[in-house]
């Protein structure tokens, strides 16, 4: 189990680092940053790769959504469910602490408008809290749906990885613009706590969405039968 937490931890720091890192410096550069697409991209490698090194060891959940999604589906032991969270979330924390180091060493930068989750006038385009709602459960819907799908019995061996990361650039691609995009509450909370005490008053939406997303990819995923 310490294994599984551990690879949780650095899974889930390699995530809201690189991603979170792409977003708050390459994309915010003068003239060449790399836009919504690099930092989607960014964000599924980041996934697609930390998979790749320890999916073996505790399955590459990385987000509390994933976790409890897989419990609803009966894939995981409820007693896993908690150190999970906890690893996920304290990875996510320290990855932005660094985030936030690292960006504090130029005068004047605000990390929050960059990188932490928000609705209304914390969105990148003023998107509202319906918007912001709405757009967050039906991705993290269909994110879990496709990451219990491709890690379930009779998927293709080895191929996990990449459709998860792809997954996940997609929903970026999308929801970038209206959140800057979570579906992932442990992402949101490191950020958040960085970011400000107003991307913090608005952190509940960044659990409840996902969450409730989770499951109901998980009890989409039951509705097709497992061979």
């Amino acid at each position: 189990m310490q294994q599984k937490i551990a690879a949780e931890f650095l899974g889930t720091f390699w995530l809201t680092f690189g991603g979170g890192g792409a977003a708050v410096l390459a994309a915010a550069f003068p003239e060449l940053g790399i836009g919504f697409f690099g930092v989607a991209l960014a964000f599924g490698l980041a996934v697609l790769t930390m998979s790749y090194a320890v999916g073996g060891i505790c399955g590459a959940h990385f987000n509390p959504a994933v976790t409890i999604g897989l419990w609803v589906g009966r894939r995981i032991a409820g007693v896993e469910v908690l150190p999970y969270i906890i690893a996920q979330v304290t990875g996510a924390i320290v990855a932005a602490a660094v985030l936030a180091l690292v960006t504090s060493g130029r005068p004047g930068f605000e990390m929050g408008a960059f990188v932490a989750n928000g609705y209304g006038e914390l969105s990148p385009g003023q998107y509202g809290l319906l918007a912001a709602l709405v757009v967050e459960v039906v991705a993290t819907l269909f994110y879990v749906f496709i990451f219990m799908r491709v890690t379930g019995p009779g998927a293709l061996e080895g191929v996990a990885p990449i459709a998860v990361g792809l997954a996940l650039m997609l929903v970026h691609l999308v929801t970038l613009p209206v959140t800057n995009t979570s579906i992932n509450p442990a992402r949101s909370t490191g950020p958040g706590l960085f970011a400000g005490a107003a991307y913090m008053a608005q952190l509940w939406l960044f659990w409840l969405a996902p969450v409730v997303g989770g499951v109901l990819g998980a009890s989409l995923t039951r509705v097709f039968k497992e061979k």
